[in-house]
């Protein structure tokens, strides 16, 4: 069998690990968690979620729901753990977050032909197979060989998580169980806020202390999870739009002026995450601003809110469609490090890579996804070299082309008809017997 080295197993990595040992090939799968962690992790298992629970929609009309439904014709490690340890969430995917990671711990460490190797990857030999998937926390030895690899062209943006609370410490004279349009079975909390609750809630808000971040020279943050209070001075009304949204929450007929979600945690609902509150305010003023919210006065605050640096390589100007090095082919690089962005976009890249390093390893011609599926056009994003800084951003329907011509009322319906169709055909092409030598 042939080696490949996987370093890193995080979401990307488990899934590149996974899908190349169901390939034939010898995995060496590098994790340093249980020597060396980061204050970031709370566990040294595997594909560990830091930040939220959920993986965001799973309506194939919705671009990640696409992504989702790709990964699982393709045979998702990741995807196969989703659905099995989901928690209720309405018409998203969530899960128990560590049920989550400990399927795919166990699906790893029963893999024959993967040996975990509980040591820090510091050294990076480009004659060897190697596919990188050590996530945006990077750093020291292993951070400045990829550095040689793009030329130290690294860019960066600030990560913040929310909050996590035990039910049971939740007044339910105030909150009230409710899915937004009734989308779902009711699986929301919903803490209510009048005018004058809102407006004294955001006063609180916008001066509040925040931790000061080591080496953060300016804010520079990811607009898919901003610190709470960075939005909040946008201004008001960013909050009332945007994760305190009243609309569709509406209760004995009555509309909130704003509302708190809280959505389930873990599968024996004892646990509720603040959506949309990722801050990086000091813990005292989490403590003083969360208790401001009605239903939530005396809220027993497991897990509170952290800011974490994020890094990534600028991938256009040394990445070709398959997250493959262009000046070093048997190095490829999967996950955010590579310059996606989210959960389900950092598994995807690991998948592709995989299966893209497959198939280069054998010395076949490697069969391209197109931007007519949400997992190629993902790849051709970040490597698209007429981008001078590559900004992360989730799988959506703006970088998804399709040469068809379709009907604009279901134009997103059909456009998920056409890339399952192409996941499949590229399926037969490169995972059917004959399209891999044997290994």
């Amino acid at each position: 069998m042939k080696n490949v080295i996987v370093i890193g197993a995080g979401l990307a990595g488990c899934e590149a690990a996974y899908q190349l040992a169901n390939l034939g090939f010898c995995v060496k799968l590098y994790e340093m968690k249980k020597i060396k962690r980061h204050d970031a992790f709370k566990t040294d298992k595997f594909a560990e979620l830091i930040c939220s629970n959920s993986l965001r929609s799973d309506n194939i009309e919705n671009a990640v729901g696409l992504l989702k439904e790709e990964m699982r014709c393709l045979d998702s490690l990741i995807m196969e753990a989703a659905d099995a340890t989901k928690v209720d969430a309405g018409s998203s995917l969530a899960v128990d977050r560590h049920m989550f990671s400990d399927y795919i711990t166990a699906k790893i460490y029963a893999h024959p032909n993967i040996e975990v190797i509980d040591k820090e990857a510091t050294e990076l030999d480009t004659d060897i197979p190697t596919l990188i998937a050590s996530g945006p926390l990077t750093e020291g030895t292993l951070s400045e060989e990829i550095g040689k690899l793009c030329n130290n062209d690294y860019l960066y943006f600030y990560d913040a998580v929310s909050p996590i609370i035990e039910k049971e410490s939740i007044d339910f004279s105030k909150a009230y169980y409710k899915s937004r349009y009734e989308d779902g079975d009711g699986d929301y909390i919903n803490c209510p806020m009048t005018k004058e609750e809102f407006f004294r809630f955001y006063h609180e808000v916008i001066n509040a202390k925040c931790i000061a971040v080591k080496e953060m020279d300016s804010e520079i943050y990811f607009e898919g999870c901003m610190p709470f209070e960075a939005m909040a001075k946008r201004g008001f009304n960013t909050l009332l739009f945007g994760p305190m949204k009243p609309v569709g929450l509406e209760k004995d007929g009555k509309r909130p002026f704003a509302v708190v979600q809280l959505r389930q945690d873990n599968a024996v609902k004892t646990l509720y995450n603040i959506v949309g509150f990722q801050t990086h305010l000091t813990f005292g003023e989490q403590k003083r601003i969360i208790s401001l919210i009605p239903g939530l006065e005396n809220a027993s605050i497991v897990r509170y809110g952290v800011m974490h640096r994020n890094t990534y390589i600028n991938s256009p100007r040394v990445l070709n469609h398959h997250y493959q090095f262009i000046d070093h082919p048997n190095i490829f690089i999967a996950g955010q490090i590579s310059g996606v962005e989210g959960y389900i976009e950092s598994a995807a890249s690991g998948l592709y890579a995989a299966l893209s390093m497959a198939q280069y390893l054998n010395g076949n011609e490697i069969v391209e996804l197109g931007s007519d599926t949400m997992m190629g056009a993902m790849a051709n994003y970040v490597s698209d070299h007429k981008i001078d800084k590559l900004v992360p951003m989730n799988a959506n329907f703006g970088i998804f082309k399709c040469d068809a011509k379709v009907n604009k009322k279901d134009k997103r319906k059909e456009y998920a008809r056409i890339a399952i169709d192409n996941i499949n055909s590229y399926k037969e092409r490169v995972l059917c017997k004959n399209s891999l030598n044997n290994i």
